[in-house]
């Protein structure tokens, strides 16, 4: 990205409160309760990981008898392994606590997370006996199906018990806040949530009412307009501001709104304009990337920018975790063409947290993590 080293610039190093990150960014870093030391962690977090396959390239899904063939097959971990990428990625040291199957798709995802993608699995677990979940997609065209299966874990007791030393936590909250995710927020940690479709589509309001554990809530302007009864994202907004201080509602190709209840900052930034080939998971990339913002001190506005930018980036990729931008692509990002100079300027705040070592690469050698099966992957 070269459009120039103007807008906020990064925090002093002579800040208590600041430290640089694992890929030489700086972060605006809160002081812990414990002792005035950095936190160990940037973001913590926990949920059920798949392994995710995705067949590209096909003309549609196969007819019952047939057999479609493909030169298209990638894999990668998914379901909350997703944003864990997507914060690793972006130099965020990332913990997750989850559940891996003993089989062979477990091992693969273990060592995919810990080796390649830097997550710290210090609080996950191998279940002796229990099957990895499995999404199969076929992509085709601008649409897809998927196949999943999924084995009930078997109780095996809580992997978190008490919340690590970490700057920020993330939740879903289509379920209740945990009790670790409350006690780490009592320690100064910031939970951020995000919540999923309602299958039943009865979108009970008593799912807000969980807001009262929450710092940042980032849901979509679908579940945000169908959780309040309001008729637009603006007005979902409004009602969401009343319950949690910081609210951003992303919108798709329209781009994403936030209001900071606590400072009366308001902001509304477009979508990166690139051409889309798959959404999937760019809802946790715009997280992760919100999250970074945050941890960044930036303002509301570059918080979004930012999130959108991390978000356009990923669907130019199929797939969830195969999708998340490195900063080498970010980086480079500048460098194709593909914006008017006078669009990529909005982004030049960036620059300064880019690590030098990705600007000196340019956007000819652009260093992409891909797990990809493949022979002798498992």
């Amino acid at each position: 990205m070269t459009a120039g080293r103007g807008g906020t610039p990064p925090p002093s190093l002579d800040d208590p409160c600041a430290e640089r990150g694992p890929a030489g960014e700086l972060l605006h870093r809160r002081r812990p309760l414990r002792g005035g030391e950095p936190c160990d962690l940037d973001v913590f977090l926990t949920g059920q990981v798949f392994m995710d396959m995705i067949f590209t390239g096909l003309p549609g899904l196969p007819p019952p008898g047939t057999e479609l063939v493909t030169d298209g097959l990638g894999s990668a971990p998914g379901g909350i392994a997703n944003i864990a990428v997507a914060m690793s990625r972006l130099g965020l040291r990332t913990g997750l606590a989850a559940a891996f199957g003993d089989d062979l798709f477990g091992a693969y995802l273990w060592r995919t997370l810990s080796e390649q993608e830097n997550v710290d699995l210090r609080w996950a677990r191998r279940i002796t006996g229990w099957s990895t979940p499995v999404t199969v997609s076929m992509a085709y065209g601008s649409d897809r199906g998927m196949v999943t299966y999924a084995r009930p874990l078997p109780s095996a007791g809580e992997l978190v018990t008490a919340p690590p030393d970490a700057a920020t936590c993330f939740v879903h909250i289509d379920r209740p806040v945990p009790d670790w995710a409350r006690a780490a927020r009592a320690a100064g940690a910031l939970v951020f949530a995000d919540l999923g479709w309602d299958p039943t589509e009865t979108w009970s309001t008593d799912v807000l009412d969980r807001l009262d554990h929450v710092d940042v809530f980032l849901p979509n302007s679908v579940e945000a307009m169908a959780y309040t009864r309001t008729g637009t994202p603006e007005e979902a907004l409004a009602a969401l501001s009343a319950r949690v201080p910081v609210v951003a509602v992303k919108q798709g190709s329209r781009g994403a709104i936030a209001v900071d209840a606590a400072t009366g900052e308001r902001a509304a930034a477009p979508a990166l304009p690139v051409t889309a080939l798959d959404p999937t998971g760019a809802g946790d990339v715009f997280a992760a990337g919100f999250v970074y913002g945050t941890l960044a001190g930036w303002s509301l506005a570059h918080r979004l920018r930012f999130a959108n930018l991390c978000a356009g980036l990923s669907v130019r990729h199929h797939s969830g975790s195969l999708g998340a931008p490195c900063w080498g692509e970010i980086a480079a990002f500048g460098e194709t063409g593909e914006v008017p100079a006078e669009v990529l300027e909005q982004y030049a705040f960036i620059v300064p947290y880019i690590p030098e070592t990705e600007l000196a690469r340019g956007a000819g050698s652009v260093t992409r993590a891909e797990p990809t099966l493949r022979q002798g992957a498992l």
